[in-house]
């Protein structure tokens, strides 16, 4: 019985007192147990239920295990009987005993070991099910990989480095993602070395190829090429032979090499580079969507593209290949809703450019990229276009390219290096150097007028023209050239006009009434001047100077085109006087008399200033590395 203390406060006298005790803890402690047995045949239930699932579920398990262990018994004992009656002894090696008998053991001391735990069992089942998604990737991963490499073999060589057999074959290099190879025919085997040599040395073919001493021998004629999807369409039916630039390049480019093609005006660059670029996309695999582009062409000009595509378009057909040209002053939602089909791209830079940023086109697929008239598309106006456009496309070792061009000045070759891998240099014509040349078969003439006396001359040169002969008048500027055009049409001459100033309707217009005749005289700027296969001009008339003497060339290059021979009068004036070396040059390179009034303004040739830093800068080629100088200690 415990006891409470109280303390008086008079007398301090410490008095106990019995403390009662309580009924209710009694009671409490009743109604608690009753609670907790209750609360614990609740628990109980659910419990032993789970409990009974759990064990079911391991009994199967165990089963399971049971069953694999016994049928490993009975193979390990196969195993030994079939050793029994081979050995010539009766009795078995001591290490197959013993690794028999602590297989045993092991077995004995699974089966012996206890049931396993709910928790035991969940574990092994996401060690299997991790097991099974790690098998499944790595299968993913050798299918996309067998995908690839099945892609790679049938898409075409593009840009590997060939290697040539003695029996005329190229076989790629195992470092490009396409393996494209070109058996030389027998036909072409057949021809004597000594027909050969003669063929290059008439036509002033030079072919340099960093990766062999002795080039391919060149597609003389078309019953040479060897047979294709293509080929068999006789494309080639209305030519009489390959000219000198499509014989030389053919070899090459069928075999997956990267080509400069230097050739002049007028010479068929266009078929030399459309027929490897269709044997080309005919063995790429095809694909949908705005990656299905295989091959893009880029020309400087409109003109030129939609004359490209026209072409292209001839072979395509043959074999099931679209062909869209892309350019600007057109529709793009017109434009934009051909690119969903098209196999093959010819386009302008600047609206290649656009879709390219939109997202409408995607070259990531492109193995085949060719630059028309590569000279202007390197300089200063394009080349941070080219540059967009070329980096979308694969890198140079997955891709082939190609590079045509009348000339070919040193200004752009360091740059061109950089989009190739080894190229092979083609050039025809004696100009090994890649020195501005102009066609020896045009007549070139120069008259020394007075500026406000050539409009006059103009008039009077093409009334001395037969009628309806086709001459093509260059202007420098557009106003220059609506000026003329103005005039022209009031003396009462068919005349037309093209420059940029007008709408692509009317500039096409104007283009296809020139080359059909019905406008015997065309009024242009420069966009004229480049590329343009325009039939039957006999005579170029420039009003007025171009900028640079490589317009020059390019101007005059409209008439003696394919073989012909052609006429090229220029008025000079006092304000041309900066350019008068240069053209001396020209003229004296092909064998040209020179006027003594153009001799008067000097034959000093202007350096040519860099667009940022002048006349006194130095263009280092910064492709060459540098030397690595050590010293001993």
């Amino acid at each position: 019985m415990s006891k409470h203390r109280l303390e008086d406060a008079e007398d301090g006298e410490v008095a106990t007192i019995p403390r009662k005790k309580s009924k209710k803890s009694k009671k409490d402690k009743k109604d608690r147990k009753e609670k907790l047995q209750d609360a614990d045949s609740v628990l109980a239930t659910p419990v032993d239920s789970a409990l009974e699932t759990t064990t079911s579920e391991v009994d199967s398990e165990v089963k399971t295990k049971k069953k694999e262990k016994k049928e490993k018994k009975e193979k390990r004992e196969k195993k030994k009987a079939d050793k029994s009656k081979v050995e010539t002894s009766n009795e078995a090696s001591p290490e197959s005993e013993s690794k028999d008998d602590k297989a045993d053991k092991q077995d004995a001391s699974t089966e012996s070991s206890e049931l396993p735990s709910r928790d035991e069992v969940d574990s092994d089942r996401k060690s299997k099910k991790e097991k099974k998604d790690k098998k499944e990737k790595k299968d993913k991963k050798k299918r996309k990989a067998e995908e690839l490499d099945t892609n790679g073999v049938s898409n075409g060589n593009a840009n590997g480095h060939a290697l040539q057999d003695t029996n005329g074959t190229v076989n790629s290099s195992t470092t490009s993602t396409a393996s494209q190879t070109y058996e030389q025919t027998a036909a072409l085997s057949a021809v004597p070395e000594a027909d050969i040599a003669a063929f290059l040395s008439k036509h002033e073919i030079t072919v340099t190829d960093p990766l062999s001493t002795q080039p391919l021998r060149p597609i003389i004629e078309f019953s040479h090429l060897p047979s294709s999807a293509l080929i068999a369409k006789n494309p080639f039916a209305s030519f009489k032979a390959p000219t000198p630039i499509q014989a030389a390049s053919w070899p090459f480019g069928l075999s997956g090499r990267d080509i400069v093609g230097v050739a002049e005006t007028g010479s068929g660059k266009t078929i030399a580079f459309g027929l490897p670029l269709i044997s080309a996309v005919l063995g790429m695999p095809k694909s949908k969507g705005s990656g299905r582009i295989r091959a893009v062409v880029v020309s400087p000009t409109r003109e030129l593209a939609m004359q490209t595509n026209e072409q292209l378009a001839k072979l395509g057909d043959l074999v099931g290949l679209k062909t869209v040209c892309v350019y600007g002053g057109a529709s793009k939602d017109d434009q934009r809703v051909q690119l969903r089909k098209a196999d093959i791209i010819v386009a302008t830079p600047g609206r290649l450019k656009d879709f390219l940023e939109e997202g409408a086109v995607k070259l990531d697929g492109t193995k085949f990229v060719v630059l028309d008239e590569a000279d202007r598309m390197l300089d200063k106006g394009f080349e941070d276009d080219i540059k967009r456009i070329i980096g979308c496309t694969p890198k140079k070792e997955e891709r082939q390219t190609l590079m045509f061009t009348a000339t070919w000045p040193q200004s752009v070759q360091a740059l061109a290096s950089t989009f190739m891998v080894s190229p092979v240099k083609i050039q025809i014509g004696g100009n090994e150097s890649g020195d501005l040349q102009a066609n020896t078969r045009i007549e070139q003439r120069v008259e020394v007028v007075d500026p406000r006396g050539k409009e006059t001359r103009l008039l009077q040169l093409l009334k001395a023209q037969p009628k309806n002969e086709r001459v093509l008048v260059f202007c420098l500027y557009k106003k220059e050239a609506t000026r003329v055009e103005g005039f022209l049409q009031q003396r009462g001459i068919k005349v037309v006009g093209i420059h940029g100033d007008l709408k692509q309707e009317q500039r096409t217009r104007s283009l296809e009434a020139f080359k059909k005749g019905q406008t015997p005289v065309l009024v242009a700027t420069d966009v004229a001047a480049r590329g343009l296969d325009i039939p039957e001009v006999k005579l170029v008339i420039n009003v007025t100077f171009p900028l640079t003497i490589e317009d020059y060339v390019h101007r005059i290059g409209r008439t003696g085109r394919a073989g012909r021979t052609g006429q090229a009068i220029t008025l000079f004036t006092e304000h041309d006087k900066a350019h008068s070396g240069e053209l001396i040059n020209i003229l004296k390179a092909a064998g040209q008399p020179v006027p003594e009034d153009l001799l008067k303004f000097g034959t000093t040739v202007k350096k040519k200033a860099h667009g940022t830093y002048g006349a006194f800068f130095k263009d280092v080629d910064m492709t060459k590395k540098g030397t690595k100088i050590t010293f001993d200690d």
